[in-house]
């Protein structure tokens, strides 16, 4: 839930990301509190993915600014940033599909030296997700879309983020696992683990996230609590494929 706490976690001024001479990100602002779920929706496109990738450092911004904890990162470089707390699911998974799971999911604590610390908090991932564990020693490619995924947000909380950027993490799996990983997401939450998710299933992204920010051609265009975006009727008819009944 969100803290009384001055200070955001996170804080966008004034976004704005471009490559490939296409400007993708418009000015955005936006912020998360520590210890929020914060969702971000909106169509194939709209920019999301462009805003988790320049959060984490993987694409450098062409205007405004970045805040964590209150201090600018903008020009920190990507593995700095994960240092610092702040790690990336990426969309399509990223693992390693040639190491096994247990080599995916040690990469994720490359940043950490404290191993008897990383072997507690594999521990705990193994509990959290047991269909990983059942997997330790095999190749990573062999896996199901949802074992990959399992794996990639294991080999991220193996960092100890203290801001989790989720993208897509339901894309192109079924009903059954989607529901599983969204657990997973809400117990990762619990832990007070800050998370903001760029998700393509907007009724279930605004059942789960306290906040939201709705995303349409690089600009934030709404923003409210997820109860409030889910009564939209604009974002129900945008996002959610349904229609206002006639009058």
């Amino acid at each position: 839930m969100p803290t009384e706490e001055k200070t955001p976690l996170l804080q966008l001024q004034a976004l704005q990301v471009a490559y490939g001479g296409i400007q993708a990100v418009k000015g955005i602002s936006l912020e998360l509190h520590h210890g929020e779920l914060v969702c971000l929706i909106g169509a194939n496109g709209a920019g999301k993915t462009t805003t988790l990738n320049a959060i984490a450092g993987v694409l450098p911004i062409v205007g405004g600014s970045i805040a964590y904890e209150g201090k600018p990162i903008a020009n920190l470089p990507a593995h700095k940033r994960l240092r610092q707390g702040i790690a990336l699911v990426p969309e399509g998974r990223g693992i390693f599909t040639r190491l096994t799971v247990e080599e995916n999911l040690r990469m994720g604590a490359y940043t950490r030296r404290d191993r008897a610390g990383v072997e507690a908090d594999l521990e705990r991932i193994y509990t959290m997700l047991p269909r990983v564990k059942e997997r330790l020693h095999q190749v990573a490619g062999t896996l199901s879309g949802g074992e990959q995924q399992m794996v990639a947000i294991g080999r991220a909380l193996l960092s100890r983020p203290r801001l989790l950027l989720l993208d897509e993490p339901s894309m192109g799996l079924a009903p059954l696992v989607v529901e599983k990983i969204f657990e997973v997401v809400q117990s990762v939450s619990r832990e007070g683990v800050t998370i903001l998710l760029v998700e393509q299933n907007a009724n279930l992204a605004l059942e789960f996230a306290q906040r939201a920010y709705v995303m349409e051609s690089g600009q934030i265009t709404l923003s409210g609590s997820g109860a409030e975006l889910l009564a939209d009727p604009k974002v129900r008819a945008a996002y959610l494929g349904e229609l206002d009944e006639p009058a």
